[in-house]
């Protein structure tokens, strides 16, 4: 006759069960804030696109909308800056939309994209240091929202 391995007890004698070692992946909660993050994200990818557009338009209509910047390292002149803006725009409201259709490619290009705009942004910030500032922080989202996202934990 062949004994059966037992569970090992407590001091109380009560059989104790292993409690599972938390895994690698998110909670179901910080699962839900990425899934829901994600969405805004590509909201605010699309809107953050047509914004750069519309700011990329201004800066190639009329250079005497925006400050004059004197001594700066970055300097470039508003045109420069309006087709920065208006490709980075444009490729960002495209990335947007396709995050807010799911297509896995779009994560990564928007965590592209948004570096870059952040990056732009951080080099605009004499032309535009409020408007500048708050672009940094709604692209530094937008990074955390779509590196976290894991869409296989969305169950």
């Amino acid at each position: 006759m062949t004994q059966q391995p037992q569970a090992p007890q407590s001091s109380t004698g009560m059989t104790a069960t292993p409690t599972p070692a938390p895994g690698p992946g998110p909670t179901p909660t910080e699962a839900a804030w990425a899934a829901g993050g994600v969405v805004f994200a590509g909201v605010l990818m699309l809107m953050n696109g047509i914004l750069a557009i519309l700011q990329g338009i201004s800066l190639l209509a009329d250079d005497d909308v925006w400050a004059r910047v004197g001594d700066y390292v970055y300097k470039i002149n508003h045109t420069g800056w309006g087709v920065i803006l208006l490709c980075l725009g444009a490729l960002a409201a495209v990335t947007g939309a396709f995050i807010l259709r799911g297509a896995a490619w779009a994560r990564m290009t928007g965590i592209f994209l948004a570096s870059l705009s952040m990056l732009a942004q951080f080099l605009f910030l004499p032309y535009a240091p409020v408007w500048s500032v708050i672009m940094i922080g709604i692209d530094f989202f937008v990074i955390w929202a779509l590196a976290v996202y894991r869409p296989q934990a969305r169950a």
